[in-house]
């Protein structure tokens, strides 16, 4: 069995996912009412948000190498980060010392050096090989949902791991909110999306005005 996917970010009126300031307030606050029971990030969008907005990344103390406890009335959804190339090394405890997730669900594949395996199982992080040399995301998202109860899973992240999900028909619904700016740069969304025989018909679920300038629209992904 598959979880629900969405597919939730914030774009300007040309596509582009850079180049202006995005509404984050608002994006999360949107991201927060489908409640995802895991939100998947992409490994260089979890770097990227570090490198913005953490001027100094912490030493790591003892308490790093503890699994958190889980409350079952505990609310907040768990992270996935497919990381197959270690590139989180040594920064996740910043995330799990963070308040908007449970802990740390890091996607390796068979080709994920040894190194960062035994960093991960040092530090108490629960891991999942699936793939050969990639990812392999059907795999993944069925474990997702056994091991964890994951119906919704929401993802966080740039062009290329929406794109994939995309490709491989993983992708239930988008969720996008146009921010009011034309930007002209090459960071478009979907540049590199390649559906070969998948038709990519959308159903409109919903078009909401946000802050006056703002626009939320949610499209259903026909998969016939």
């Amino acid at each position: 069995m598959l979880p629900k996917v969405i597919v939730h970010n914030e774009i300007s009126l040309d596509g582009s996912i850079k180049g202006f300031e995005p509404n984050i307030r608002r994006y999360y606050e949107i991201a927060a009412r489908y409640r995802p029971d895991i939100v998947l990030v992409g490994s260089i969008t979890a770097k990227t948000g570090i490198e913005t907005y953490v001027k100094d990344v912490p030493p790591e103390e003892k308490n790093d190498f503890i699994k958190p406890e889980i409350q079952l009335d505990d609310k907040r959804p768990f992270w996935a980060i497919p990381d197959t190339r270690g590139t989180l090394k040594n920064l996740l405890h910043v995330f799990r010392r963070g308040d908007y997730c449970k802990d740390i669900i890091i996607l390796v594949s068979k080709s994920t050096p040894s190194s960062y395996l035994n960093y991960l199982k040092e530090r108490n992080y629960d891991h999942i090989i699936v793939g050969e040399d990639h990812v392999d995301y059907q795999k993944a998202f069925e474990l997702l949902c056994k091991s964890y109860n994951c119906k919704i899973i929401l993802t966080d992240s740039g062009g290329k791991l929406n794109n994939i999900l995309l490709e491989r028909g993983l992708v239930d619904e988008i969720s996008l909110l146009i921010s009011p700016i034309l930007v002209g740069n090459k960071y478009r969304l979907f540049k590199s999306l390649k559906l070969k025989d998948r038709s990519g018909k959308l159903r409109l679920l919903k078009n909401k005005v946000i802050d006056d300038n703002y626009v939320l629209l949610v499209y259903k992904i026909s998969k016939q």
